[in-house]
């Protein structure tokens, strides 16, 4: 028998894993678990609520860490420095991807149990996601008119207003080709920001050039296969959130307002870096 089972204290470690916190960080600490594991408040009886709750939760989680990678790649383009980027673009890619596999998780949900919950929901919507725009905005795909649902958030209104107003990451690889030596339109480098990205037949003849001649410039190839990749991985996650959503509630009206699979089917059209895309028909 060990001294402190004789003692009847607890042990201080176990096959020197340390087991006393208190007066040390522990990974509970760090994650700041008590926070994030009482943040779900179900307002339904309903036992499935809690799966409609965390689905949601964690998806806003992972937009926060792509926003965090996002913000990077944009400054790391605008200082002319690719491989971080890269990495970054990359990882982008694939929590898109987790993204993907977690309607796989929402889709468990049958149309009953969701009818149950619904009532429940008010308004509240995922359209109303800040983060999600401020994503969009990033890449590239701005609507200011959907700033207004943000209004009464003055704080969360600025951030979207700023991004909004600033180029976004396809934009500043633009200008980096232009820095390059490349001939891009004066309008296409110096337009409103506040503007969504409308296809322009310089920048397809630049990035034709690059793929053209990848070996001359391959860290701008590397750029473009990585958007490319990450674009890929946007459209896909987008399409099972609308095959996810019409699977649970058909075609009726988003609790949002919005017209559900109708519209989410609308935003599969959106093509973030259109030049990237038109350009392999042209090779």
């Amino acid at each position: 028998m060990s001294n402190n089972e004789q003692s009847g204290k607890c042990p201080m470690s176990w096959h020197g894993a340390q087991l006393d916190f208190s007066e040390s960080m522990s990974y509970g600490d760090y994650l700041g678990l008590d926070q994030i594991l009482t943040a779900q408040h179900p307002r339904s009886p309903n036992h499935n609520e809690m799966l409609f709750i965390i689905q949601h939760q964690t998806s806003e989680l992972w937009i926060k860490l792509m926003l965090h990678e996002l913000h990077a790649v944009r400054q790391h383009i605008r200082n002319n420095d690719l491989p971080p980027a890269f990495k970054m673009l990359s990882r982008v890619a694939r929590i898109m991807d987790q993204l993907v596999h977690a309607w796989d998780v929402l889709s468990t949900m049958t149309p009953s149990e969701y009818t149950a919950i619904r009532p429940y929901l008010g308004a509240s919507s995922g359209f109303q996601s800040h983060q999600y725009r401020e994503l969009e905005y990033l890449l590239g795909n701005k609507q200011a008119t959907l700033m207004a649902v943000h209004e009464s958030k003055p704080d969360i209104h600025a951030t979207l207003d700023a991004a909004l107003r600033t180029p976004s990451i396809y934009d500043e690889a633009i200008m980096l080709m232009a820095r390059q030596g490349f001939t891009i339109d004066a309008e296409r480098l110096q337009g409103d920001w506040s503007q969504g990205v409308v296809a322009n037949e310089s920048v397809k003849a630049a990035w034709l050039k690059v793929y053209q001649t990848p070996e001359q410039y391959w860290s701008l190839y590397e750029l473009a296969e990585k958007l490319v990749d990450m674009e890929t991985a946007f459209r896909i996650w987008r399409f099972r959130h609308v095959t996810t959503v019409e699977r649970i509630i058909g075609f009726k009206t988003g609790t949002g307002g919005t017209a559900g699979v109708s519209y989410l089917r609308k935003m599969l059209d959106v093509v973030l870096f259109p030049e990237l895309f038109a350009l392999r028909t042209a090779l």
